[in-house]
C-alpha cells in the first residue's frame, strides 16, 4: 500500500464513521499531513453536540468501530474533552475527541507505507469548505445533538 492508497482507506473510514451518524452533523475537512511514510486525515464536526449529548454521539462511534471490527483501544470519560481511540485490523489509528468549545474531532493516522504522493480528499463535505486550519467553532444547531436535555434513549443509529 502507498501514501495514496493509505489516506483513501483513512478517508473511507473517516466517512463511513460520519454516515453512522444520525441524525447528520455538519462536517468540514480539516488539515491533513504526511511525513515519510504515513497520513494523517481530519473531519471536524460544526454542528453543536451539546455536553449533554456528547455521550450519546461518542456511544454512536464506539459502536459503529466495534461493529466494524475495530478494537478500541482507550477511552477518556471526561465531562469536557472526552475522547474514544480505536486502531483497526491494518493498523489505522482512529480518534474521536471534544475540545475547545465542544469541537468534535475525528482523525486517522495510516501505518507506515510506501512513499508516493498524497492528494487532497474527494469526499465533499456537507456543509461550507474552509481553508484548512479555519474551520469555525461548532455553530450549526440540530434539534437532536444540540438539545440540552439528555437523551431519552441512546442515538438512533443510521437504520433507525
Amino acid at each position: 500500500m502507498d501514501m495514496q492508497e493509505a489516506a483513501e482507506r483513512a478517508d473511507a473510514v473517516l466517512d463511513a464513521s460520519l454516515r453512522a451518524v444520525a441524525p447528520e452533523v455538519q462536517w468540514a475537512h480539516d488539515t491533513w499531513l504526511y511525513t515519510s511514510c504515513t497520513v494523517t486525515r481530519h473531519r471536524v464536526v460544526t454542528t453543536v453536540i451539546s455536553e449533554e449529548r456528547r455521550g450519546n454521539f461518542l456511544g454512536v462511534i464506539e459502536r459503529h468501530w466495534k461493529a466494524s471490527g475495530y478494537e478500541i483501544t482507550s477511552v477518556i470519560p471526561s465531562k469536557e474533552m472526552p475522547a474514544v481511540f480505536a486502531r483497526t485490523s491494518d493498523g489505522f489509528g482512529l480518534t474521536l475527541s471534544v475540545g475547545f468549545k465542544g469541537q468534535v474531532v475525528f482523525k486517522a493516522s495510516t501505518p507506515c507505507v510506501d512513499e508516493s504522493d498524497v492528494a487532497e480528499p474527494t469526499t465533499a463535505p456537507n456543509g461550507p469548505a474552509y481553508p484548512y486550519g479555519k474551520i469555525p467553532t461548532p455553530y450549526v444547531r440540530s434539534d437532536f445533538w444540540s438539545a440540552t436535555t439528555p437523551a431519552a434513549t441512546p442515538a438512533p443509529g443510521p437504520s433507525s
